[in-house]
């Protein structure tokens, strides 16, 4: 039985479900007996194509609400979680968390829930005994702030159409030769929304990006900001007085952890609204389909930033004109992921760096290069993957810049029109780069650059002997 046949049974029970449909009733209607259907939404039976058209009919949903990827993070999230020490007595293992995430995948949601705020909590209490004893605790795990935004995006597969049409609607408006000028959204806010666009040098020590002034209608845009920053600054304060109820309705279908990550969100969307103002859909997908997504020639094209680009081509999700489904995270050298999106099916961790192997962190040997791999997960898929490091920070001499580095890719079968592929042999085995999704859950176990032991494998040090790594030995 195909692993897509054991994951639809439960989606079938779950949007029956939703209906508020009798198991007897939809048997029924189908003409099957209430055992089979048991069986079937159980995940124990395979459906042939004709009887899972009469079921999509009857629940009245699509095809690819069954087949299509919508628990991308979930099980290696719950894996993460179920690695705490509080669990460590049960000793659960990655084919029992398998089952869950296809059986019942809103109970593996609500544990990860409550894991965001236990490592909340956690971080909260170590914080305070820093504080407190001027010394700092060692042996906790990160908890990062892009979590919930992350699942917010990650539900609506970062496609807003209704943003997408008001962008549109003001790109009209503000364009001159397909590209989005500045004076041109400043004029915009000034003649529509009666604000005041200043560019001003901040105060020693009081440094900042942007400062709206609601009393004044004054919108205070830092002169050590990129003029492409400035630009999305600009473009966003227009979503933010124009699209307000257009966000609101997002968020508002949406169950936020705390009013913190609902803002967060906010301000996502804002974003969102102002990098469609800059690249509007259909041009944008027009020229990302002519020039292979070359992220470097779209930066020209639209006179915007590396990474307002990289954000850009992960939103080209209209099943009407769709582009290619890509994945975007973007970490620090420290390892951590401050962003992080998958459309293209590889797993990001939620609560840790990811594998070390990807060249998400090698792009920091080479900075403001674009490397690109052919990366080969555990379970066989293969991914295209470009990286490229970024300058973040104020621009004035003698002020150190942050350097972040922005990860994309997409599956393989898409290489013939990703750019970054023409001199990269997809089919050759030899040039793939075997990683995994993050140590604790990798099941890879001839990998020199483990940097904890595996989760499926009980862990012990022999000191005669040592495989690739200390925390894998022959015996494992």
């Amino acid at each position: 039985m195909s692993q897509l046949n054991l994951k639809i049974g439960p989606k079938i029970k779950a949007f029956r479900r939703q209906m508020g449909l009798q198991a007897n009733k939809l048997a029924e209607d189908l003409n099957i007996s209430p055992s089979y259907l048991n069986l079937i939404e159980g995940g124990k039976r395979k459906i042939d194509g004709d009887l899972l058209l009469k079921i999509c009919e009857k629940l009245n949903i699509e095809l690819s609400q069954l087949s299509s990827k919508t628990d991308i993070n979930l099980e290696n999230t719950l894996s993460e979680i179920l690695d705490d020490k509080l669990f460590e007595d049960l000793d659960i293992l990655s084919p029992e968390v398998k089952d869950l995430v296809s059986t019942n995948p809103k109970i593996g949601r609500a544990i990860v829930r409550l894991g965001d705020i236990l490592k909340k909590k956690d971080n909260e209490i170590v914080n305070k005994i820093e504080k407190i004893s001027g010394k700092i605790v060692d042996n906790r795990k990160n908890s990062f702030p892009g979590e919930v935004i992350s699942d917010f995006l990650q539900e609506n597969k970062n496609y807003f159409p209704k943003l997408e049409d008001f962008a549109n609607k003001v790109f009209e408006k503000v364009q001159k030769n397909n590209r989005t000028r500045y004076v041109a959204l400043c004029d915009y806010l000034k003649s529509e929304f009666d604000i005041t666009v200043k560019d001003v040098i901040p105060e020693e020590k009081k440094p900042f990006s942007k400062i709206y002034n609601k009393n004044n209608k004054e919108l205070l845009l830092s002169d050590y900001s990129s003029l492409e920053t400035k630009k999305l600054h600009a473009a966003a304060q227009i979503a933010q007085e124009g699209a307000s109820k257009e966000i609101e309705n997002y968020l508002s279908k949406f169950t936020f952890p705390s009013e913190e990550s609902k803002k967060l969100s906010k301000v996502a969307l804002l974003n969102y609204c102002g990098a469609a103002i800059l690249m509007p859909y259909k041009l944008f997908h027009s020229e990302c389909k002519k020039l292979k997504y070359d992220l470097e020639l779209l930066q020209n094209t639209f006179a915007t930033s590396f990474e307002q680009v990289a954000h850009r081509v992960t939103c080209l999700q209209d099943p009407k004109l769709p582009g290619i489904p890509f994945h975007f995270l973007r970490v620090d050298m420290a390892g951590n992921i401050s962003k992080r999106f998958s459309l293209s099916g590889i797993e990001i961790p939620r609560y840790g760096g990811a594998c070390p192997r990807w060249n998400v962190y090698s792009a920091f040997t080479r900075p403001g290069v674009i490397q690109s791999a052919v990366s080969k997960m555990t379970n066989g898929e293969k991914y295209v993957c470009i990286a490229r490091t970024v300058e973040k920070g104020i621009g004035r001499f003698g002020r150190t810049k942050s350097i972040l580095s922005i990860g994309l890719g997409c599956e393989a079968k898409y290489a013939k029109d990703f750019v970054y592929t023409e001199n990269v042999n997809v089919s050759d085995k030899s040039t793939e780069i075997p990683i995994g999704v993050s140590c604790r859950t990798c099941d890879r176990l001839d990998c020199s650059q483990r940097a904890f032991p595996p989760l499926h494998k009980k862990f012990d040090v022999d000191i005669n002997q040592r495989g690739v790594s200390v925390y894998v030995g022959d015996k494992n």
